[in-house]
Protein backbone atom coordinates (compact mmCIF):
# COMPACT_ATOMS: atom_id res chain seq x y z
CA UNK A 1 0.00 0.00 0.00
CA UNK A 2 1.71 3.23 -1.33
CA UNK A 3 0.44 6.90 -2.12
CA UNK A 4 1.71 9.99 -2.15
CA UNK A 5 0.68 14.00 -0.91
CA UNK A 6 1.64 17.51 -2.64
CA UNK A 7 4.42 17.54 0.33
CA UNK A 8 6.57 15.19 -0.70
CA UNK A 9 7.35 12.48 -3.24
CA UNK A 10 7.14 9.37 -1.39
CA UNK A 11 4.24 7.81 -0.06
CA UNK A 12 0.34 7.46 2.03
CA UNK A 13 -1.84 4.71 2.00
CA UNK A 14 -4.82 4.28 4.59
CA UNK A 15 -7.49 1.78 5.52
CA UNK A 16 -11.10 2.03 6.60
CA UNK A 17 -13.58 -0.19 8.28
CA UNK A 18 -16.66 0.07 9.86
CA UNK A 19 -17.90 -0.34 13.67
CA UNK A 20 -19.65 2.65 14.93
CA UNK A 21 -22.79 4.56 15.14
CA UNK A 22 -21.47 8.25 15.56
CA UNK A 23 -20.08 10.85 12.85
CA UNK A 24 -16.90 12.38 13.65
CA UNK A 25 -18.28 16.29 14.59
CA UNK A 26 -15.50 17.66 12.72
CA UNK A 27 -17.14 16.56 9.33
CA UNK A 28 -20.44 18.62 9.68
CA UNK A 29 -18.20 21.69 9.42
CA UNK A 30 -15.03 19.86 6.85
CA UNK A 31 -17.59 19.22 4.40
CA UNK A 32 -19.97 21.17 4.61
CA UNK A 33 -19.15 22.56 1.27
CA UNK A 34 -19.11 21.08 -2.53
CA UNK A 35 -15.61 19.80 -3.02
CA UNK A 36 -15.99 18.48 -6.45
CA UNK A 37 -14.91 21.85 -7.86
CA UNK A 38 -11.87 24.48 -8.12
CA UNK A 39 -8.56 23.02 -5.60
CA UNK A 40 -6.99 26.42 -6.54
CA UNK A 41 -7.36 29.67 -8.51
CA UNK A 42 -5.00 28.42 -11.24
CA UNK A 43 -8.54 26.17 -12.20
CA UNK A 44 -7.49 23.02 -11.20
CA UNK A 45 -10.61 20.65 -10.96
CA UNK A 46 -11.17 17.20 -9.19
CA UNK A 47 -13.29 14.86 -11.37
CA UNK A 48 -13.25 11.14 -11.78
CA UNK A 49 -11.29 9.14 -13.67
CA UNK A 50 -11.46 8.16 -17.26
CA UNK A 51 -9.62 5.71 -19.21
CA UNK A 52 -8.07 7.80 -21.03
CA UNK A 53 -6.06 9.05 -17.87
CA UNK A 54 -3.99 5.57 -17.10
CA UNK A 55 -0.62 6.82 -19.22
CA UNK A 56 -0.52 10.51 -16.59
CA UNK A 57 -1.30 8.42 -13.36
CA UNK A 58 0.85 5.53 -14.08
CA UNK A 59 3.63 8.51 -14.86
CA UNK A 60 2.49 10.25 -11.65
CA UNK A 61 3.07 6.92 -9.77
CA UNK A 62 6.68 6.36 -11.15
CA UNK A 63 7.80 9.92 -9.92
CA UNK A 64 6.67 9.54 -6.65
CA UNK A 65 8.70 6.35 -6.25
CA UNK A 66 11.63 6.58 -3.13
CA UNK A 67 15.04 6.26 -5.79
CA UNK A 68 12.72 4.81 -8.76
CA UNK A 69 11.67 1.37 -7.15
CA UNK A 70 9.08 0.26 -5.06
CA UNK A 71 8.54 0.42 -1.04
CA UNK A 72 8.43 -3.20 0.80
CA UNK A 73 4.60 -2.63 1.48
CA UNK A 74 3.65 -1.63 -2.11
CA UNK A 75 3.28 -3.75 -5.06
CA UNK A 76 1.88 -1.46 -7.68
CA UNK A 77 -0.34 -3.92 -9.24
CA UNK A 78 -3.65 -1.64 -8.69
CA UNK A 79 -2.10 1.10 -11.11
CA UNK A 80 -1.77 -1.97 -14.11
CA UNK A 81 -5.40 -1.32 -14.74
CA UNK A 82 -7.16 1.68 -12.92
CA UNK A 83 -10.36 1.47 -14.71
CA UNK A 84 -10.83 -2.30 -14.16
CA UNK A 85 -9.41 -2.17 -10.35
CA UNK A 86 -11.47 1.69 -9.18
CA UNK A 87 -14.06 2.35 -11.43
CA UNK A 88 -15.74 -1.18 -12.04
CA UNK A 89 -15.13 -2.89 -9.15
CA UNK A 90 -17.80 -2.04 -5.82
CA UNK A 91 -16.98 0.20 -3.24
CA UNK A 92 -13.83 1.46 -5.46
CA UNK A 93 -13.63 4.57 -6.77
CA UNK A 94 -10.28 7.03 -8.51
CA UNK A 95 -10.13 10.94 -9.32
CA UNK A 96 -7.80 12.62 -11.01
CA UNK A 97 -7.14 17.04 -10.48
CA UNK A 98 -6.36 18.73 -14.10
CA UNK A 99 -5.45 22.07 -14.96
CA UNK A 100 -7.97 24.11 -16.84
CA UNK A 101 -6.63 22.57 -20.18
CA UNK A 102 -6.97 18.83 -19.35
CA UNK A 103 -3.99 18.11 -17.98
CA UNK A 104 -3.74 15.72 -15.00
CA UNK A 105 -1.38 17.36 -12.28
CA UNK A 106 -2.65 14.69 -9.08
CA UNK A 107 -4.71 11.47 -8.32
CA UNK A 108 -6.19 9.93 -5.63
CA UNK A 109 -8.36 6.63 -4.69
CA UNK A 110 -10.37 4.49 -2.60
CA UNK A 111 -10.17 0.68 -2.99
CA UNK A 112 -12.79 -1.77 -1.10
CA UNK A 113 -11.53 -5.07 0.42
CA UNK A 114 -13.76 -6.53 2.92
CA UNK A 115 -17.12 -5.47 4.09
CA UNK A 116 -17.04 -2.10 5.11
CA UNK A 117 -12.99 -2.17 4.57
CA UNK A 118 -11.05 0.13 2.43
CA UNK A 119 -8.34 1.91 1.53
CA UNK A 120 -7.63 5.29 0.49
CA UNK A 121 -4.90 4.79 -2.15
CA UNK A 122 -2.12 6.42 -4.65
CA UNK A 123 -2.32 9.87 -3.76
CA UNK A 124 0.25 12.21 -5.89
CA UNK A 125 0.65 15.49 -7.14
CA UNK A 126 2.98 16.58 -9.86
CA UNK A 127 6.22 18.60 -8.15
CA UNK A 128 5.25 21.40 -10.18
CA UNK A 129 1.78 22.19 -8.60
CA UNK A 130 2.58 21.02 -4.81
CA UNK A 131 1.58 23.19 -1.96
CA UNK A 132 -1.18 24.56 -3.71
CA UNK A 133 -3.85 22.45 -1.39
CA UNK A 134 -3.94 19.89 -4.61
CA UNK A 135 -3.43 17.37 -2.19
CA UNK A 136 -5.71 18.16 0.60
CA UNK A 137 -8.62 18.85 -2.03
CA UNK A 138 -8.27 15.55 -3.45
CA UNK A 139 -7.56 13.78 0.17
CA UNK A 140 -11.34 16.06 1.16
CA UNK A 141 -12.99 14.29 -1.70
CA UNK A 142 -12.41 10.62 -0.89
CA UNK A 143 -12.93 11.44 2.98
CA UNK A 144 -16.41 12.65 1.54
CA UNK A 145 -16.81 9.89 -0.94
CA UNK A 146 -16.07 7.30 2.11
CA UNK A 147 -18.52 8.72 4.44
CA UNK A 148 -21.36 8.75 1.64
CA UNK A 149 -20.16 5.02 1.53
CA UNK A 150 -20.23 4.35 5.18
CA UNK A 151 -16.51 3.53 5.44
CA UNK A 152 -16.25 4.63 9.56
CA UNK A 153 -12.39 4.48 10.16
CA UNK A 154 -9.49 5.47 8.14
CA UNK A 155 -5.95 4.88 8.68
CA UNK A 156 -3.16 6.01 6.60
CA UNK A 157 0.79 5.34 6.38
CA UNK A 158 3.06 7.75 5.07
CA UNK A 159 6.86 7.92 4.21
CA UNK A 160 6.58 11.64 4.90
CA UNK A 161 8.89 13.63 7.40
CA UNK A 162 7.43 13.40 10.57
CA UNK A 163 6.81 17.09 11.52
CA UNK A 164 5.42 17.70 8.22
CA UNK A 165 3.22 14.44 8.40
CA UNK A 166 1.44 15.63 11.62
CA UNK A 167 1.08 19.15 10.22
CA UNK A 168 -0.80 17.67 7.45
CA UNK A 169 -3.12 15.22 8.63
CA UNK A 170 -3.98 16.86 11.96
CA UNK A 171 -6.10 19.85 10.01
CA UNK A 172 -8.12 16.28 9.25
CA UNK A 173 -8.04 15.41 12.31
CA UNK A 174 -5.91 11.84 12.03
CA UNK A 175 -4.14 11.56 14.81
CA UNK A 176 -0.79 9.35 14.97
CA UNK A 177 -0.61 5.74 15.84
CA UNK A 178 2.52 4.16 15.62
CA UNK A 179 6.00 4.43 13.68
CA UNK A 180 7.77 1.56 12.35
CA UNK A 181 11.23 2.03 10.03
CA UNK A 182 10.86 -0.10 6.33
CA UNK A 183 14.03 0.73 4.16
CA UNK A 184 15.67 2.63 6.32
CA UNK A 185 12.87 5.18 6.78
CA UNK A 186 10.43 5.44 8.70
CA UNK A 187 6.77 4.77 7.74
CA UNK A 188 4.49 6.68 10.03
CA UNK A 189 0.69 5.33 10.77
CA UNK A 190 -2.33 7.76 11.79
CA UNK A 191 -6.00 6.93 11.73
CA UNK A 192 -9.16 8.68 12.06
CA UNK A 193 -12.77 7.73 12.94
CA UNK A 194 -15.28 9.32 11.17
CA UNK A 195 -18.03 7.56 13.14
CA UNK A 196 -17.27 6.85 16.85
CA UNK A 197 -19.28 4.19 19.16
CA UNK A 198 -21.19 5.33 22.18
CA UNK A 199 -17.98 4.18 24.50
CA UNK A 200 -15.47 5.90 22.43
CA UNK A 201 -17.66 9.19 22.61
CA UNK A 202 -18.03 8.70 26.14
CA UNK A 203 -14.41 8.68 26.57
CA UNK A 204 -13.57 11.98 24.53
Amino acid sequence: MNAVTDALPDGMSTCLWGAGKHRAPFLDWRWGAKVDCVADPNDISIRSFETRDQAACDKLYRAGLLGGTLAENDSGLDLDDIESVYMKTDGNHFWVAQTGDGTVVGMIGVQHHDEDVGEIRRLRVHPDYRRRGIGSTLIERALRWCEEHNYLKITLDTFMEREAAIKLFQKFHFRLNRTRVVNGRELHYFYLDIYQSDEKQRED
